[in-house]
């Protein structure tokens, strides 16, 4: 536990997602491999969240910036990272397709 304790103080919270973990990452869904969410793409879905026009899939109303995402890779679901960790769940999964020119 004091391991654990020393790692969640020295962890930088901006720090990117751990490129190794990526790899092994994955679609809790489809398995689909997930990749990095480019800027650009990432711009988009925050104007639209500003907006107020971007949902969960459990419905729920995205109501805050998205710092990083993960994508699959036929850019179908986004997954937001919260503090350099992947937020696997199937219900707080992103659709794209209510997003638009994304």
């Amino acid at each position: 536990l004091q391991y654990n304790m020393r790692v969640l103080i020295h962890q930088d919270p901006n720090m990117p997602i751990d490129g190794k973990l990526l790899e092994i990452l994955c679609c809790p869904l489809s398995k689909t491999p997930l990749t990095r969410l480019p800027p650009g793409q990432l711009k988009k879905l925050n104007q639209a969240v500003s907006a107020g026009e971007v949902q969960y899939v459990n419905g729920d109303p995205v109501e805050h910036p998205v710092k990083e995402a993960l994508i699959t890779e036929d850019s179908k679901v986004m997954y937001p990272v919260v503090d350099g960790i992947p937020i696997l769940l199937a219900d707080k999964g992103i659709g794209t397709t209510q997003l638009t020119d994304f």
